[in-house]
This record gives C-alpha cells, structure tokens and sequence, in this order.
C-alpha cells in the first residue's frame, strides 16, 4: 500500500482488519521505526514453523526508501531472501508505505513489486467522489448526492479531510443515515471554500455579502496574504477552465486536465465572466500583494476596494 496519505491507509487498514477478524486470523503489527527489522525478520521467518495464517501489518517500511541508513544492510538482504519467497509464506503480509515515493531503483523495491500486489492510494480529485461514495455504501451508510458533495465542499476536497469528517459524522448519524443537516451543523466551512464563496459573490455583484463574510474572515485571523493567494488560485482556475473549454474541450476533459474536483469546474464553465476580465483581476491582485507587502496599505481595507472592483 503506496501512498502518502497516512490517514487513508490506515482507513483501508482497519477494514482489512475487520476482515481479517471474520476469518479469525491473528492479527500482527510491526513498526519497523519502532520496533526494528530484526523484529519484522523474526515475525516473517516464523511463518514457516506455525500453520495458522496471520495478518501482518507493516507500518513505515523505510527500507523501500531512499533514505535507509548502511547499518540495515545485513537485514534489507535477509528481507530479499524473505520477500523472494512471499508466495511460500502462511500469513498476509500487508506493508504500509505512507511516503510520497518509493526509491524504485533498489533491488529490494523491485522484488516487492514483482511479489506484491502493490496498491497506490494516491487519489486523484475527480476521482473522490466516487471513492468516497464507495466506501459510506461499504459502511451500510445512507447519504444523499447533494449531501455528499456538501461534505467533500466542507471538507477542502481533500481526502484524509473527508475521510476524518465522515467519521465524526458517522459516529452522530440517525438511523445510519448522514443528512445534508447534519453536515451544516457538525462540519465547518474550510477556509478556502469560505474564501472561495466571497469571490464567487463578489462576481456575482452581491457586495454586502462578499463583505460580510470577508469581515468574518479578518475576525478571525486570516492574513490578507492568505486571502489574495485564494483569490488568485480561483480566478487562475477560472481562467484556464474558460480556455480550454474555448479550445473545445468538455467538461469530464477539463477535469482530467486540470486533475481538481469536477464541481469546481463545473462552477468555473457557470461563471459569466470574461477571460480579459478576469486576467484584469489577477493582474490587479499581483499588484495588490506587493503594495500591502511593501508597506503601501496598512489595513485591509484594500481588500474591500478590490471586492468592489470585481
């Protein structure tokens, strides 16, 4: 399991426990930073003396890394020898790679992917909704489409986000059934999807609003800096979906492309905006950002200017 989204791995972790529990199999957890290979060495070998199968948990295998010390030589090659003849092993081992890569040039990586069914738990954006729609069902959870995406929205699109909300809310639910109420209620806006929304209605002409809540956000103790690098973000996304869909591109292709969350694009092909416009404000938010960096404003009123001018 190849992935750096710790929190996801030890979600897909758990339900193979689960599972591992209805077949009544042992279950073994291994953390070679703490526990050391000799320990992983010792539990792997005595596989071949014992005849009940076990679930071996793997946790950081830094030996699939780039960075592991010389002093494991000796072990890295008695786990060659081991992970040579994995097929000939009782247990299931389960190895959790919570890194962003694997040093794909050792021998050691090599063999693990030619033995292991390697799974990469790297999740593309467009691809969420569907990978988390499948895993409430696996749960035996009910929740709307609406609710769903309401739920990825307040989450910041962002998987381990998601996945931490869900929980909570799954732990609160009625009748195992997870309302677009329930989520409003239990789960913050993030700060970009707050930021987003006055960007959206500022575009929208709808000042008073656009204000109030940017006022909520300097309350709080969002930097001006944070705001425009938001502001920046959406109106480059803006600006490129607008591009590629007059170069003939669809919405699912823009999506791929651009690999963010489909509603997001969705939105940005809705904006009435033109593209001249919307460079006219990015060119005006670089300028922005120097100024207040440079010491030319020293409140964020110029923030409120700026709504204005959208």
């Amino acid at each position: 399991m190849v992935g750096e989204d710790d929190f996801l791995n030890e979600y897909l972790v758990d339900n193979l426990t689960k599972e591992a529990e209805q077949r009544n199999l042992e279950k073994v957890i291994i953390d070679c930073e703490s526990d050391g290979l000799d320990e992983l060495i010792a539990s792997l070998t005595e596989a071949n003396l014992f005849a009940n199968e076990r679930l071996v948990i793997v946790k950081n295998p830094f030996f699939l890394t780039a960075k592991t010390p010389k002093k494991f030589e000796r072990e890295v090659k008695q786990l060659s020898e081991i992970f040579s003849h994995v097929a000939e092993l009782e247990d299931t081992i389960v190895m959790v790679a919570s890194y962003e890569k694997l040093d794909r040039r050792k021998k050691l990586v090599k063999m693990v992917g030619a033995n292991f069914n390697v799974v990469e738990t790297k999740i593309k954006p467009y691809e969420l909704l569907t990978i988390v729609k499948a895993f409430i069902a696996n749960d035996g959870i009910q929740i709307s489409e609406r609710a769903l995406q309401t739920l990825i929205d307040r989450s910041d699109q962002v998987m381990d986000v998601v996945l931490n909300n869900y929980l909570k809310l799954k732990n609160i639910a009625t009748d195992n059934k997870i309302t677009e109420d329930l989520i409003m209620r239990n789960i913050d806006m993030s700060l970009s999807q707050n930021v987003f929304a006055i960007l959206e209605e500022a575009l929208r002409k709808d000042y008073r609003q656009a204000n109030e809540r940017l006022d909520d956000q300097l309350r709080e103790g969002t930097n001006p800096v944070q705001l425009i690098a938001i502001f920046q973000n959406q109106l480059e996304l803006l600006v490129t979906a607008k591009v590629l869909a007059q170069r003939g591109r669809d919405e699912t292709q823009i999506v791929k492309e651009l690999s963010v969350h489909p509603y997001r694009i969705k939105l940005a092909l809705r904006n009435r905006s033109s593209i001249l416009h919307l460079k006219r404000l990015l060119l005006q938010l670089i300028e922005l950002e120097y100024k207040y960096k440079s010491g030319v404003y020293h409140s964020e009123k110029f923030l409120k200017m700026f709504l204005v001018t959208v």
